[in-house]
């Protein structure tokens, strides 16, 4: 079977569209995580249980990973760039509307709208990044827009300093409207991809479907070893976004002030900066061999597994914001190449659709390993046992990146 020919992106077109991208991403992240940063304001507005707040973020995990492979599916399907446009339209749009939210059982539908609209996003954003940058700058691009992701969620706490400062609803209110208004102007700037098949393993005039596509993807060997990778690395991921701030309090007693400065100004910097590095080095070394790509997430792994060991032991603090930080800067390696990875061993018809299925298996472990963190405490097991133990996850993960092979005729162009 012939492979198709390639066809010329004008390499400015390829970067604006990261650019484009970036911007996205960063408000994905705010619109999502702002809620948690005010909830004082919320409850005074709309008064409501511990229970029910929390339920508020459940909600949305829920939703948003289970309907992560249809979304991707949808990508495929319809057009990265049109699937793009509507979410990015939808969750705005019902981001201003929370604004005007007035009992806790319309802001829970708002929060369930926010998962199904957002979900349609980070799938079809990275296949559209892979269709452009299909050659020596597709582990950098993809750092690109990581990175955006990560300030988006470092800029969370936006929503509660607005909130304080005015009220609960404003930041909402700003940034449905930007987003809305940001929607309407990339219909002109931001377009589709050049068509171009890098893996062909279909027959002529073959089309897509669902059920056809999971099946696909999971007779695949590497497939199922870069979903267990993935969903390996989101345990320890999850456990330490939402158990580091308790943990820098209880273990060194820290305030609570300074405990959460530690874990995110300091986590998230560390992991704009590793993925933007990973990004780099898998290019570079992708163009001596392919498998660069999967080397230098894998050893990063091997990084960072002992460096969150280290931190999880010591009791000396810098010496564990050094191992932390460590460990931030090369498990970040992965976020930079794992839809490059995909994108190695599967057909490019099903690139979002397999990245869709890698987010809903890293939010529902993600989602157990955060309640599993919070029942081991009360069974008076400590986070330092449970990051210790989590550290050997990381080792899995890497051993099953390296034994990950690329599609045989898989040729990265150059």
């Amino acid at each position: 079977m012939e492979e198709t020919p390639h066809t010329p992106i004008k390499v400015p077109r390829a970067w604006l569209t990261v650019g484009l991208l970036v911007v996205i991403a960063l408000l994905n992240y705010i619109d999502r995580t702002m809620i948690t940063t005010m909830r004082g304001s919320i409850v005074d507005a709309i008064p409501m249980t511990d229970a029910q707040f929390g339920l508020l973020t459940a909600v949305f995990l829920w939703i948003y990973g289970l309907l992560s492979p249809m979304a991707g599916f949808m990508a495929d399907r319809l057009g990265k760039s049109r699937v793009i446009l509507g979410s990015l339209f939808v969750w705005s749009l019902v981001t201003w509307l929370t604004a005007y939210a007035t009992t806790f059982e319309q802001l829970l539908v708002t929060r369930a709208l926010m998962g199904i609209s957002e979900a349609c996003y980070i799938p079809a954003a990275l296949a559209l990044i892979m269709d452009y940058h299909r050659g020596p700058t597709r582990s950098l691009a993809t750092g690109i827009h990581m990175a955006g992701i990560m300030a988006g969620q470092s800029l969370g706490f936006v929503g509660g300093w607005i909130a304080e400062n005015h009220a609960w609803n404003t930041a909402f209110l700003l940034f449905g409207i930007f987003g809305v208004g940001y929607s309407l102007a990339l219909i002109f700037l931001l377009k589709e991809a050049p068509k171009q098949d890098e893996i062909l393993d279909r027959e002529p005039g073959e089309k897509i479907g669902f059920g056809k596509g999971l099946a696909y993807l999971f007779k695949q060997r590497s497939f199922i070893l870069l979903v267990i990778f993935f969903a390996l690395v989101s345990i320890l991921t999850w456990l330490v976004v939402g158990w580091l701030p308790t943990y820098f309090t209880e273990q060194f007693g820290l305030s609570q002030t300074v405990a959460g400065l530690y874990s995110t100004a300091y986590i998230f910097t560390s992991a704009i900066f590793g993925v933007l590095l990973g990004g780099f080095l898998a290019d570079r070394w992708s163009k001596i061999n392919p498998r660069g790509r999967i080397w230098v997430p894998a050893i990063g792994l091997c990084i960072a597994a002992p460096a969150i060991f280290m931190a999880s032991y010591t009791t000396v603090l810098p010496i564990a914001i050094g191992c932390f930080i460590a460990y931030t800067v090369t498990k970040s390696f992965s976020d930079a190449n794992t839809m490059p990875i995909l994108s190695m061993i599967i057909d490019s018809r099903y690139r979002a659709t397999g990245y869709g299925i890698l987010n809903c298996c890293g939010t529902i472990v993600g989602g157990i390993a955060l309640y599993y963190g919070g029942f081991l405490r009360d069974a008076n097991i400590g986070l330092t046992t449970v990051y210790q133990f989590a550290a050997l996850f990381i080792v899995l993960a890497a051993v099953a990146l390296f034994l990950i092979k690329p599609k045989k005729k898989f040729i990265e162009p150059q």
